[in-house]
């Protein structure tokens, strides 16, 4: 199993994106875009966590079983380095899209599409992080302390 992405500041989808495209197989590789690559793709300001930290929040989850990193925007070169049996995205990548989806069927091997889940993004707790930091002194909040309580 391969699978790829930013996976900055880890949340509930991701976690249950990981264990799904993990039960796909008997191990799971997660190729992480470096900092200078989610740069490019998310801009400026991300990524929150560095590409260090990153690489061992998402290796100490027991479904993941190897992580490496990519500099590049896409993961073709790594996908065509190692070749894997069945390559994963989530749902909100069309089948026909997915980059690498040629040579791993070409090899013999499958694509899988993970239904996306809502609710659950980066970029939204980005958001309420920095919404709670701008309320004035006792207006009701969302939960989420910016001081990391």
């Amino acid at each position: 199993m391969f699978t790829n992405g930013c996976f900055d500041l880890l949340h509930p989808g991701h976690i249950r994106y990981l264990e799904k495209a993990r039960a796909e197989g008997d191990l799971l590789v997660v190729a992480l875009n470096s900092d200078a690559s989610v740069r490019r793709i998310k801009g400026p300001g991300r990524p929150i966590l560095t590409e260090g930290e990153r690489s061992e929040v998402i290796a100490g989850l027991q479904c993941v079983d190897y992580v490496t990193l990519f500099d590049e925007e896409t993961p073709y070169e790594i996908i065509e380095e190692l070749l894997p049996d069945v390559l994963v995205k989530g749902g909100d990548w069309p089948i026909d899209q997915i980059v690498g989806r040629e040579t791993v069927e070409a090899h013999g091997g499958k694509v899988i599409s993970i239904a996306f889940e809502t609710g659950h993004s980066t970029s939204n707790i980005i958001k309420r992080i920095r919404g709670s930091a701008k309320r004035p002194a006792g207006e009701a909040g969302t939960g989420i302390s910016a001081s990391g309580d």
